[in-house]
């Protein structure tokens, strides 16, 4: 077990190298939360009736605002920032690029999602190799605020091809710029025993097992016992029949108690 794990989020919060994770660790603090509550909502009205319920019981919002059928800036990403300001939560749209430094720049700064302007975290796949990092990187330093890149690691569904060398290669990648790329999205701590990578774990359950298009679900138990700093819960909270408000809290309650065996073992 890295050195890491044994640490409070707020210790961490006071030594991260990434200005965003500092950010982020005092949330999780402040809130008891080291939940991400993802949201693949296809309508503009359902999807901001949930995030105000879930809001108050979360770290981060996970956004897919590419399915959202009746999209437009205004309608959607106007009153979501003014919802991540009035419950205390960061913002994670869930693009991962996968392209060249130039085009991806372009896919992160423009177009009709504008996402730079207000998801303080994107994610992206190492297979490009250094320019995706650097485009990205370059499109961040456009905006006024923080913002910061997990690069996908490890993945959560059957048969990932992103195992072995290749995660290896994406940590390596991490690390040419700790300030912008802050973490992973993954199943368990990564990097070298000091190194403070934030692990962001898709994949987590309290009551299902998987589905039938490949996606394996962990407990919150086994996900922060192996590193996990943040974890991230979709159906579980949003699945039909489901109440998101009980859900929510059941998650933060779960998550936060994990966390605090973990740093007393």
């Amino acid at each position: 077990m890295s050195a890491v794990t044994n640490k409070s989020y707020e210790t961490r919060a006071e030594s991260h190298p990434s200005q965003l994770a500092r950010r982020l660790f005092k949330i999780v603090t402040e809130k008891q939360s080291n939940l991400c509550v993802s949201l693949d909502i296809y309508k503009t009205n359902e999807f901001l009736a949930l995030v105000d319920k879930v809001g108050p019981y979360v770290s981060v919002i996970k956004t897919h605002v590419d399915i959202i059928d009746d999209f437009t800036y205004e309608s959607v990403v106007i009153p979501l920032v003014e919802l991540s300001k009035k419950h205390n939560f960061l913002i994670f749209e869930d693009r991962k690029f996968a392209d060249i430094g130039s085009t991806v720049k372009s896919q992160y700064t423009s177009g009709i999602y504008k996402i730079v302007q207000w998801s303080h975290i994107t994610n992206a796949h190492a297979l490009p190799g250094p320019g995706i990092v650097d485009g990205l990187y370059a499109g961040a330093k456009e905006v006024n605020d923080e913002r910061g890149l997990l690069l996908l690691a490890e993945m959560s569904s059957a048969g990932s091809l992103a195992t072995g060398d290749y995660t290896k290669k994406t940590v390596e990648l991490a690390r040419r710029n700790k300030e912008f790329t802050f973490g992973f999205i993954a199943q368990s701590r990564l990097g070298e025993h000091d190194e403070d990578f934030v692990i962001m774990t898709p994949g987590v359950g309290l009551d299902d097992k998987g589905d039938n298009l490949g996606q394996q679900y962990r407990t919150v138990d086994e996900a922060i016992s192996t590193g996990t700093d943040i974890i991230i819960v979709g159906r579980g909270i949003t699945g039909k029949g489901r109440d998101p408000i009980v859900e929510s809290k059941r998650y933060k309650e779960a998550g936060w108690a994990a966390y605090e065996a973990r740093i007393k073992e």
